[in-house]
């Protein structure tokens, strides 16, 4: 069935081409008629003229359009070209003059004065069969121009395509690696707080099963609102007070929160894991500071944790979360983050900002 289709279109396209063929030399022989039945009443000559020359005509211009053309000049074998076109001048100038010669003997009776007067010199016959010619060719280097234009056009968007599911394939993976590592953290600290038999444990369970159906059900998404991504933040740092307990000094500042902003799932929150992973009890407390603020389109990040002014956390000691974040970022924002990590003598110390978040480059 597939290939009864393919081979109905390939002879409905050969009707359609052998259609708008005939077609154009009806106007040529047409358009011959009026041209050389200029200044002369006898439309008979003149037509039985036109139609002497139309297979002078019809031959040399398939001879450049289809021949020529395609096997020479598109592929730039250009002596080889005009070598032909000048034996196809000769040939065609040779068979022109014969026309001219056929309307003084057979349709003039060797009578000079009594050819139309268009056809009393093969000048203007030149012009008449080269002008159709050139039109001709003109018209088939524009249609090889499109044929070309539409097949790059189409081979750069199954590229884009095929860079596109390549870096969707990427976040993906990358997103996979995120998972586990939350899990991992997150269950250790339910784990410990079962062989307490804490009372907290059922509120755990609680955040636990919110942080899950974010994790399942919203991180697929190319894009989340910045509210829900806040949200989750707020339900894993409830989490780690309720496993620090005292030790915990955290504070929480969101400012100018827009809610058509939207940003990558799980983007900021391997910072905040990291925060705690790596920060440092200094004089009995982990002390963690995030900011979040939002002006115009741009969101400003920053968490901070404390370190000992001794053995200060490495810049370069960003865990399995913030190597992946970063491939992410550049993936999804590509030039439009800044993302920077330092250390002072009591702080570790990041700071990311998000720039034309209301027309981010990934688009889903």
């Amino acid at each position: 069935m597939y290939a009864n289709m393919i081979g109905r279109d390939f002879i409905l396209k050969k009707v359609a081409a052998l259609i708008l063929h005939t077609i154009f030399w009806v106007v040529v022989l047409f358009g011959y008629t009026y041209f050389f039945g200029y200044n002369t009443e006898n439309i008979n000559y003149v037509f039985s003229f036109s139609l002497f020359l139309m297979p002078v005509t019809i031959g040399t211009t398939y001879t450049v359009t289809d021949i020529l053309i395609p096997k020479y000049l598109i592929k730039e074998k250009y002596l080889l070209f005009i070598l032909y076109c000048v034996y196809t001048v000769i040939v065609s100038a040779f068979f022109i003059v014969i026309s001219f010669f056929y309307g003084l003997i057979f349709l003039s009776s060797l009578k000079y004065e009594g050819m139309a007067p268009m056809t009393r010199s093969p000048f203007f016959l030149f012009i008449a069969v080269y002008f159709v010619v050139f039109i001709a060719s003109a018209l088939n280097l524009a249609q090889h121009n499109y044929k070309s234009t539409t097949a790059n056009q189409e081979l750069k968007n199954k590229v884009l395509e095929a860079q596109l599911k390549l870096k969707e394939q990427e976040l993906n993976y990358l997103k996979m690696q995120i998972h586990p590592h939350f899990l991992f953290n997150t269950l250790n600290t339910l784990y410990g707080f079962a062989l307490k038999k804490s009372e907290d444990t059922p509120e755990m369970i609680l955040k636990l099963s919110n942080l899950l159906d974010y994790l399942l059900y919203q991180s697929d998404k190319p894009l989340v609102s910045l509210q829900e991504e806040i949200n989750h933040i707020k339900d894993y740092v409830a989490l780690e007070k309720m496993r620090f307990s005292d030790v915990l000094d955290i504070s929480l500042h969101f400012e100018g929160v827009n809610n058509n902003i939207e940003v990558a799932p799980m983007l900021l929150i391997p910072f905040v894991e990291n925060s705690f992973k790596h920060g440092q009890i200094v004089d009995q407390k982990l002390s963690i500071d995030i900011r979040l603020q939002c002006t115009e389109n741009q969101l400003h990040f920053t968490i901070k944790n404390s370190v000992h002014h001794m053995i200060s956390q490495s810049a370069d000691n960003n865990g399995i979360g913030l190597s992946n974040i970063k491939k992410r970022l550049s993936l999804v924002y590509k030039e439009d983050y800044d993302l920077k990590i330092s250390n002072n003598t009591h702080w570790h110390i990041v700071e990311l900002t998000l720039k034309n978040l209301k027309t981010p480059t990934y688009e889903h």
